[in-house]
């Protein structure tokens, strides 16, 4: 039996996304690191160790993600991926673009990593490499395949845009080949280099709520979980901000912590790191913003992304109300 349900935002425990560096071996399109905002530099083992150790205190229990650029590029992560361990946390990810730099499969077991997370933008060799570059496709399916074969569990990440979202109804059988356990679609955002491309990545509102939720369902039926942003609510529906309610945590290598990606081109952080101690950033910043209430839903959104807004006829009033980025429908069988 298939179970859709709409995720609540996990408001008993702590997620920290922590880009331990920046640097990366791709140069996709719609990359949202932005060294501007989010510096060069790549977090010696210690301060990754502090940094964690600062979310490991908390009293509700954390799940860490870690991110880059490309994480697996870090020569110690099978370090800091022992010393979450460790230090209690409830679960360690690893997002990666299938390069698997370090030889790190072979430096971390399956008790150690609960997911690797695979990102992969096409069904097709062509239409991936031309987003995330040449030869990345089959250099991600292959280092999949030696994930599942030493007995990891692994997900993958499909950004959806306007250059793939022809080729989305192409992966429910690619993803049973190839051993995925969960399978997570994302909206792409404007953020990094989208925000500053000329072209238009983003899909329209009526593409998304068309496609992406029927090839959720096609997926789950082959027994993979799928997570989706839930993106639009109709006007009726209630507005919830993650940033107010859950406790999520997205940590930079420059010391920055946002607690809504949306902010992250911005330096609007709520929170920043120095000499490994946690402190809130001057106001203004992102949590003043997320008392705000308006009628189309996310501040955020009305803020940076507008155009992501339709009104009526009348021009008073909003066709729909965006919802929290974090906001996730999940599909899975029960």
């Amino acid at each position: 039996m298939k179970i859709k349900k709409t995720v609540s935002f996990s408001k008993n425990s702590t997620n920290i996304f922590f880009h331990i560096l920046t640097r990366c071996n791709l140069k996709c399109r719609h990359c949202y690191i932005n060294p501007e905002q989010h510096g060069k530099n790549t977090l010696p083992l210690s301060t990754i160790v502090a940094w964690l150790r600062a979310f490991a205190e908390k009293s509700s229990p954390a799940n860490v993600i870690f991110l880059g650029g490309e994480p697996t590029l870090h020569p110690e992560l099978s370090s800091a991926i022992k010393q979450a361990k460790l230090m209690g946390y409830a679960s360690v990810t690893i997002d990666t673009n299938g390069y698997l730099f370090h030889d790190i499969l072979s430096k971390v077991g399956p008790d150690e990593v609960d997911y690797f997370s695979f990102s992969l933008d096409g069904a097709t060799r062509q239409t991936n490499d031309r987003i995330r570059g040449e030869g990345s496709y089959s250099q991600c399916v292959a280092g999949i395949r030696d994930a599942v074969a030493k007995g990891f569990a692994t997900s993958l990440i499909y950004t959806v845009s306007s250059a793939n979202i022809h080729e989305l109804r192409q992966m429910p059988p690619l993803l049973k080949e190839l051993g995925i356990s969960r399978f997570f679609i994302q909206v792409i955002g404007i953020r990094g280099k989208s925000a500053k491309a000329r072209e238009n990545l983003q899909v329209s509102r009526q593409e998304w709520i068309s496609i992406i939720p029927q090839v959720a369902e096609e997926v789950a039926e082959l027994g993979i979980t799928v997570t989706y942003p839930k993106v639009f609510l109709d006007l009726e529906d209630p507005f919830e901000c993650a940033g107010l309610v859950a406790d999520n945590y997205f940590i930079f290598p420059n010391g920055r912590v946002y607690r809504c990606p949306l902010c992250e081109d911005f330096p609007i952080h709520s929170l920043y790191f120095e000499n490994a101690r946690l402190f809130p950033a001057e106001k203004i910043n992102e949590s003043d913003l997320f008392e705000l209430s308006i009628p189309e839903g996310c501040v955020m959104n009305k803020l940076i992304q507008p155009e992501n807004l339709t009104c009526k006829a009348d021009c008073t009033t909003a066709e729909y109300k965006i919802a929290c980025c974090m906001l996730k429908e999940e599909i899975f069988c029960g």
